[in-house]
């Protein structure tokens, strides 16, 4: 969709295009408050500074739309867009039956250390990438993961809306 169109749905419409990018309601409510944008890069811009201040609950909540690495379904019953942006970001990632065990074992042990999925942007990684992150992460204190988790969801919501918004 064009920046203008975007600049003239109606809240329930714009607030949709947002939700796919990332559920977080303040982030959805300080852009939409700030529409009509300019230029892209001034609405990018919005995005990335909003997504600075979100707070831990916030995102905890936001997981809840992203599916664990190497599976198809989130915990939550996710949008036609969501799914095609889910797909798309891990439909790349190639792995063989070893590294899909990997993964999923490290799923579980980040899951176990840290109550919540493994959260990384996946776009541009390969498998074996994702695994290394993962196993890395995995020695991360909670307080770093936080931050860790926070990054990465920024970069997926980020990545969504340029893809949306172009």
């Amino acid at each position: 969709m064009q920046l203008e169109t975007f600049n003239q749905l109606n809240s329930v419409e714009a607030s949709q295009v947002l939700q796919n990018c990332v559920h977080i309601p303040t982030w959805m409510s300080e852009l939409l408050q700030q529409r009509p944008y300019q230029f892209k890069q001034q609405l990018y811009q919005a995005a990335l500074a909003q997504a600075q201040t979100w707070q831990w609950s916030e995102i905890y909540s936001a997981l809840a739309q992203h599916p664990r690495i190497g599976e198809k379904k989130a915990a939550a019953v996710l949008s036609e867009k969501e799914q095609q942006f889910s797909q798309r970001e891990q439909g790349q990632i190639q792995t063989d039956a070893v590294l899909q065990l990997a993964l999923y074992q490290g799923n579980l042990d980040y899951e176990h250390k840290f109550g919540h999925i493994f959260l990384i942007r996946a776009a541009g990684r390969s498998g074996q990438q994702i695994l290394s992150e993962l196993q890395r992460r995995l020695e991360n204190t909670v307080e770093q993961e936080q931050v860790e988790v926070k990054q990465q969801l920024s970069e997926i919501a980020l990545l969504r809306l340029q893809q949306e918004i172009q």
